[in-house]
């Protein structure tokens, strides 16, 4: 999947999310809005509520949805026979994509009702999605290999490329703006003080701001604009790599931690809904079937 295509396929899967979240909240506006005393005697009631015909078939796709993401994700994780059928970071954003289309469904199936044992289960996956979303920045920090491996120390290393000398040989750059591109690189790890996330978002600010200096540098070389691109990608690449480099280890700490406050709260929320449909099902709600 060339780096074009892959962003079409980001952009739709995203699209679809947001897509259905305006759709439910349009068609089912003046529902969820009623107050929940007041909801049995409007028109849309035997439609909309959780045992409804539109709320519960929500309630069933959502959460095929999200068992057909979290199984297929860790069957291909675990089984090396399946490395053919695609990368592992393809895989990864389909299984995000599912387990936020389906938690979605879910909340517009309780009808933003939310009582009982089934609200455990609601507020589990809450924090399965919210932690998805952590998991998912801690795992693009760690450099991997074309098949979603994780890279060791070394293997990031040998990735640098003598970006000086690649310049210089490249392009005709002044001694000025070569010595800055250098100063630049070779202080790319410096890292500032505080907290992990505002540590990244100093970093970040910093970064640019280092690349729109350069970049001005570079129009006084007249250098032509696709040069100038090609230069800058080379410097921001460089720079993230250093920049991954320096924060690897704490990266891959915290993804360990996060393992172990993820799967859990995804247990729980499998688990009772489990005993959820166990008890719907008995109690003879059976939707279309």
């Amino acid at each position: 999947m060339s780096p074009f295509v892959h962003k079409i396929y980001i952009f739709t899967l995203a699209s679809i999310v947001v897509l259905t979240g305006i759709y439910l909240s349009v068609i089912g506006y003046s529902y969820y809005v009623t107050p929940l005393e007041e909801r049995f005697y409007h028109p849309q009631h035997e439609m909309f509520e959780p045992s409804g015909l539109f709320g519960h078939g929500l309630g069933i796709i959502g959460t095929l949805l999200i068992l057909i993401g979290v199984v297929m994700y860790i069957v291909r994780k675990r089984y090396r026979f399946m490395d053919k059928l695609g990368r592992l970071k393809y895989w990864l954003e389909f299984h995000i994509f599912l387990c936020s289309l389906g938690p979605l469904m879910v909340l517009f199936h309780t009808a933003f009702k939310f009582g009982g044992i089934v609200s455990i289960a609601f507020w589990s996956m809450v924090a399965v999605v919210a932690s998805g979303v952590i998991g998912r920045f801690i795992y693009v920090q760690i450099p991997r290999s074309i098949e979603g491996r994780a890279l060791n120390l070394h293997e990031i290393e040998a990735m640098k490329v003598n970006l000086e000398q690649l310049l210089k040989s490249n392009y005709q750059l002044d001694e000025k703006t070569s010595r800055h591109i250098h100063e630049a690189t070779l202080h790319a790890a410096d890292m500032f003080g505080g907290s992990l996330i505002s540590n990244i978002i100093n970093k970040h600010l910093d970064d640019r701001k280092k690349l729109n200096n350069i970049r001005k540098e570079l129009i006084n070389n007249n250098l032509p604009k696709k040069e100038i691109k090609k230069v800058l990608s080379l410097i921001g690449n460089e720079l993230s790599l250093q920049n991954r480099i320096s924060r690897l280890q704490t990266m891959q700490k915290l993804f360990r931690y996060w393992h172990v406050a993820h799967l859990p709260f995804a247990l729980i929320m499998l688990v009772i809904v489990v005993i959820h449909v166990i008890i719907t099902v008995s109690f003879g709600a059976t939707w279309i079937f």
